[in-house]
């Protein structure tokens, strides 16, 4: 049976539905509720089995548009933003009319800020195909495009009208995509739940296999901690901002590769890693705690290597980062396994060993 979850502030609560098959009138037609056109927004790796069951049950209540763009997190850009914006526009989209984002991050993020932009706001629905986007971005409200500067710097704080998860779309993906989202699910078990920190570590070949009672509750666990955490700041003005923990390294290796060298989560489990680092040698944790983190890490074989990079490459985008204020860099550290902090009294000298 399915497992529900409520998330944003009272005045604009929306529901998340987990669960496998998921994708029915049952769960998508209430949310179509006055939306005479909608358009659904993919990219060109979603497969077209799961476009289409959406697309025939939401002719059940409206008029239905389609646009594709590539897979990727280059499509993450402006120039797909004013394609987007444009087409609603030459489509005679109105405020009552609404976006229905199917596919990963990337469509998800872009959706979601198109959304929030034209017309000053419409609404948009989330039907995350990745673990990536089920258990991050389809959830907590933001929305962003990346520019050449760095990324996610463009964007905006906007709920989705409801999230439908169906888990058996992750059958779908590559090793490798399913691997990016595992790292997003690894970092709220070390920011936060310990219970998800031990079902990770005690069921690594069931997770690898796609169990379905596993990963409903492991995506149910990692949601849970993100919903727990936005509930308390929704805007990112405090505890909010420990959700980016192994993000400042992360963002900072994607840029430097102009987002074609590596994938989100992969550059989050070394910005993990490396943040890792920096804890241990503030005497944040203990040689026991970091062997821990790494030896999880290891386990679902990400590969943790930062000897190609160096820090004077990275550093512009390190220093790019929305957690600086008043010109100080925060980052996210641990304080323990399932404890993590927000910290500007760290070593310098600190962030630059743990890279290479």
């Amino acid at each position: 049976m399915a497992k529900e979850l409520y998330a944003g502030p009272r005045k604009d609560r929306y529901k998340i539905i987990i669960g496998a098959n998921t994708i029915t009138k049952k769960n998508l037609l209430p949310l179509l509720k006055d939306h005479k056109k909608l358009l659904l927004i993919s990219d060109s790796g979603v497969p077209k089995s799961i476009i289409k069951n959406i697309a025939t049950i939401c002719k059940l209540k409206s008029k239905v548009l389609a646009f594709t763009i590539e897979k990727g997190e280059k499509s993450k850009s402006i120039s797909n933003f004013n394609k987007i914006i444009n087409f609603l526009a030459e489509k005679n989209f109105d405020r009552g009319d609404a976006i229905i984002a199917v596919g990963g991050g990337v469509v998800g993020d872009i959706s979601g800020y198109v959304a929030s932009s034209y017309m000053r706001g419409i609404q948009f629905i989330q039907i995350p195909t990745t673990l990536l986007a089920q258990v991050d971005s389809s959830v907590g409200g933001k929305t962003a495009i990346n520019i050449s500067a760095g990324k996610n710097l463009v964007g905006a704080f906007y709920n989705p009208k409801g999230v439908i998860i169906d888990i058996t779309s992750l059958k779908t993906l590559t090793k490798r995509e399913l691997m990016a989202g595992l790292a997003e699910v690894i970092k709220y078990g070390l920011i936060k739940n310990k219970v998800l920190f031990n079902l990770l570590q005690q069921n690594t070949q069931k997770i690898m296999n796609l169990n379905n009672g596993v990963i409903e509750k492991m995506i149910y666990e990692s949601i849970s901690t993100k919903v727990s955490i936005v509930t308390k700041d929704e805007k990112e003005k405090g505890i909010r901002a420990i959700l980016n923990f192994g993000h400042t390294i992360g963002h900072a290796i994607e840029a430097q590769g102009k987002y074609r060298k590596i994938l989100h989560g992969e550059a989050v489990a070394k910005g993990m890693l490396a943040a890792s680092k920096i804890s241990l040698s503030e005497n944040m944790i203990t040689d026991t705690e970091f062997n821990k983190i790494r030896d999880l890490l290891r386990s679902y074989k990400f590969d943790l290597s930062l000897e190609h990079y160096k820090y004077s490459d990275l550093k512009p985008f390190i220093f790019r980062d929305k957690k600086i204020q008043k010109g100080k860099l925060n980052l996210i550290l641990l304080t323990g396994i399932s404890n993590a902090v927000i910290s500007n009294k760290f070593d310098p000298n600190n962030l630059k060993k743990s890279i290479g």
